[in-house]
C-alpha cells in the first residue's frame, strides 16, 4: 500500500521536477550568456573609450557602473524567469538608490565634479592652480577631490564639488606670468631716471623672461611722490623667486643711485 503511494506520488511529482529542473538548466543557460554578452558590451565600450581617448581613471568607473547595472538588470530578468514578482525587488532597489543618493549627496557631487573635471582637464598634476581659493601645486587629481601642494608646503585636499562651483585659475597653462610690484619715490626724485635705472637692473635678475620686457612705468602720484609700477615677467616656476630677487634690486638700485626715502609730507596748520 506504501509502496503505491510512493509510486504514484513519484509519478505526480516527475513531470514538476524535470519541469523545474530544466528552468534551472535554463536559468544557468540564461545566466552563463547573458555575463559573456556583459563581458563582450563592456569590452567594446572601453574600447570605444580608448578610441575616443578618454582619461583611463573614468573609463574604469564608467565600465564598472555599466557592468554593475546591466548584471542588475540580468538577475532580475532570471527571477522574472521563475516567476519571482519582480516589481516590488525593482522599487526596492530603486528606494534604496534614492536613500543612498541622498545620504551621499555631497559625496556624489564631488564624484559628478570629478568626472567633469577628468574629462575637461583645466589643470593637470604638476601645475600651479588656485582651486576653491587655495593656491598651490596639483599633486593628485581624484575623482572626489584634487590634493595640492600650498606654497608653505601644507597638503591640502579640496572637494571637487567646490572647484566646479568657483572660478579656477590655472598659472601653468601659458608660458609666463607677470610679477606685479611697486616703488615708491619721493616727490623730488627724478621719475625717468629712476625707470631708466630699473629697467636695466631688474632686467638683469635670474629667470627672467627676455620677451616680453620688464615693465616700469608712473602707476599713479600720492601724497608721498610718484609711485612706479615695476613689472618682470616670468615662468610660473620661478614666481617668488623673481619676486623677492626684483624687490632687493629696487632698494639695492636706488639706493645706490642716492634717492632720497620717500616720506610722508609734514602738514602746517594755521596757529
Amino acid at each position: 500500500m506504501e509502496t503505491g503511494k510512493i509510486t504514484t506520488w513519484m509519478d505526480q511529482a516527475q513531470p514538476i521536477l524535470v519541469a523545474f529542473g530544466l528552468k534551472v538548466l535554463g536559468a544557468i543557460a540564461v545566466f552563463v550568456i547573458g555575463r559573456w554578452l556583459i563581458g563582450l558590451a563592456t569590452r567594446l565600450i572601453g574600447a570605444a573609450m580608448t578610441r575616443q581617448q578618454l582619461d583611463p581613471t573614468v573609463q574604469r568607473y564608467l565600465v564598472s557602473f555599466i557592468t554593475v547595472a546591466l548584471n542588475i538588470i540580468l538577475v532580475v530578468a532570471i527571477l522574472g524567469y521563475f516567476g519571482v514578482e519582480t516589481t516590488s525587488f525593482a522599487a526596492l532597489v530603486a528606494g534604496a538608490g534614492v536613500a543612498i543618493g541622498a545620504a551621499w549627496s555631497g559625496l556624489l557631487g564631488n564624484f559628478a565634479a570629478g568626472i567633469f573635471l577628468l574629462v575637461l582637464r583645466p589643470y593637470q598634476v604638476g601645475e600651479y592652480v588656485m582651486i576653491g581659493g587655495i593656491e598651490g601645486t596639483v599633486m593628485e587629481l581624484g575623482l572626489f577631490g584634487t590634493t595640492l601642494t600650498t606654497p608653505d608646503n601644507v597638503k591640502t585636499i579640496v572637494g571637487n564639488g567646490k572647484i566646479m562651483g568657483s572660478d579656477i585659475k590655472n598659472y601653468s597653462s601659458n608660458p609666463y606670468r607677470r610679477v606685479e610690484l611697486v616703488a615708491q619715490l619721493a616727490g623730488s626724485a627724478d621719475a625717468h631716471q629712476a625707470i631708466a635705472l630699473l629697467k636695466e637692473a631688474v632686467s638683469k635678475v635670474a629667470n627672467i623672461s627676455k620677451t616680453p620686457a620688464v615693465d616700469v612705468e608712473i602707476l599713479e602720484f600720492n601724497e608721498f611722490g610718484p609711485k612706479l609700477a615695476v613689472r618682470p615677467y616670468c615662468h610660473t616656476d620661478h614666481f617668488w623667486q623673481v619676486y623677492f630677487d626684483t624687490n632687493k634690486t629696487i632698494a639695492d638700485t636706488l639706493g645706490a643711485a642716492g634717492f632720497p626715502v620717500a616720506t610722508r609730507p609734514v602738514k602746517i596748520y594755521p596757529v
